[in-house]
């Protein structure tokens, strides 16, 4: 087997258009990525129809920039890594259609990605050291995750949301303040300028001993309190709101993670996804890991929100691993966390 192997990737499950190329799964060479944000904002969230139009019209761009900025040509790439699920299923098919012409082109393996361990794989960017077993949380606009990653290839799903995903609340709760989608980022920023011991919003712990997650009643006891206050006349301090909501959400992931961690004994916890890019989550797994003993990784913020490199990296060790795709590959939109 060739000694380096060179991944082209492509990521399309929702509104960014991302390609990239790699050396065996961590070293970045290009990394382009074109964000559809300014154009959903004015819908308040992600217009599916909209989104896959947009890749269309970026994709073929989009690659040859992740190709002049790696320095390399088709004839250097090995293999061929995609998101083939979760995701928009209009988008996703933008990205295995293009995936496919190019490694059917090229005669090099095709491998379809979860998108949900590309997210995992992020920090195999960041932390050249990292190997597993680990336990990582995955918490993103669309998925919240509690997973145990018994090796590159086999990841162990322990825990879910049973409604919203974290970063969904998040965004809901920023709508409800009056604040631009996306909302998430926004509610981490005023977070810092307010009082999280002001309202005390519930912590949703679900069954004693339980790792699945809830965040739909969380979010309602928001809305009701801002409803209460406009109804009462009451002035609304939206930076204490944005505080306490966020401590109340990132209370319940850390503290699960953590407990996740010492029962399987796991040394490490990776944290992935768009949220891992949140400073109150952030600040309080540092703070719980110190106590533990548990250290602590998160991606650089690039790679915490969807990109082609983390899907480089799982492509490269899905490869490694023996999978690889026929081409009759399909996207699976709602592709669960340990299919491949």
């Amino acid at each position: 087997m060739k000694k380096d192997i060179m991944t082209l990737a492509i990521e399309t499950s929702c509104d960014e258009t991302s390609c990239a190329v790699l050396k065996n799964g961590r070293e970045v060479f290009s990394n382009v990525i074109s964000s559809q944000i300014e154009i959903h904002r004015k819908f308040g969230g992600v217009v599916p129809e909209v989104a896959s139009r947009k890749h269309i019209e970026s994709m073929n761009s989009i690659i040859q920039q992740a190709l002049d900025e790696a320095n390399i040509t088709f004839k250097d790439i090995d293999i061929v890594g995609v998101t083939r699920g979760p995701g928009l299923v209009g988008a996703l098919l933008v990205g295995i259609s293009s995936a496919k012409a190019i490694a059917y082109a090229l005669d090099v393996p095709l491998v379809g990605v979860n998108h949900i361990e590309g997210h995992i794989c992020a920090n195999y960017i960041t932390h050249k050291d990292l190997e597993p077993p680990f336990t990582c949380l995955v918490v993103s606009g669309g998925h919240t995750y509690l997973v145990q990653a018994n090796s590159y290839t086999d990841y162990e799903l322990v825990g879910r949301t049973r409604d919203d995903a974290a970063g969904e609340a998040f965004d809901k709760v920023a709508r409800s303040l009056g604040l631009p989608y996306p909302g998430g980022p926004l509610i981490d920023k005023l977070s810092l300028e307010g009082n999280s011991q002001a309202i005390n919003f519930p912590r949703p712990c679900l069954e004693e001993d339980s790792y699945d997650f809830s965040f739909s009643g969380l979010k309602t006891a928001v809305l009701n309190y801002l409803n209460h206050a406009k109804q009462m006349g009451e002035e609304i301090a939206i930076e204490d709101v944005a505080a306490s909501f966020q401590a109340a959400a990132t209370e319940v992931l850390v503290e699960k993670t953590i407990r996740l961690a010492i029962e399987r004994k796991s040394k490490t916890i990776v944290v992935a996804g768009g949220v891992a890019a949140n400073k109150g989550l952030r600040n309080m797994f540092l703070e719980r890991g110190n106590k533990e003993g548990i250290d602590i990784k998160y991606p650089s913020t690039i790679l915490c929100t969807d990109n082609a490199a983390m899907i480089g990296s799982a492509a490269y060790f899905n490869y490694m691993g023996g999978y690889i795709s026929n081409f009759d590959l399909n996207v699976e939109p709602n592709l669960e966390l340990g299919f491949k």
